[in-house]
């Protein structure tokens, strides 16, 4: 899962996100988090707080093998690739995949 990060609010963000906006989104507890150009974001108070993974979390029972074509979304996360389906996202880790 995804903390915010110390309440880190997102410098120069003037794209207003919405579920027609065009980026990918996933709900987090009481928020949904946009993912785009590698980042990982959510509204908060009239800005958008930066979020990041707070702790190696392992996808639980996740037999799909993930990659180009599988249907799943994918955006670019750092220096990996996330999949997101089923109202999470996730990226390959040493032969499993964790939750982001």
């Amino acid at each position: 899962m995804t903390t915010a990060a110390g309440h880190q609010p997102l410098a120069g963000h003037d794209h207003e996100h919405s579920a027609t906006c065009g980026h990918a989104s996933v709900q987090h507890g009481d928020h949904v988090d946009y993912l785009h150009d590698g980042r990982v974001h959510h509204a908060h108070e009239g800005h958008y707080d930066e979020c990041a993974l707070d702790q190696h979390v392992q996808t639980e029972d996740h037999p799909h093998g993930h990659g180009e074509g599988c249907g799943h979304e994918q955006v670019q996360h750092g220096d990996h690739v996330d999949f997101v389906h089923e109202s999470h996202r996730h990226a390959a880790h040493e032969g499993h995949y964790d939750e982001h």
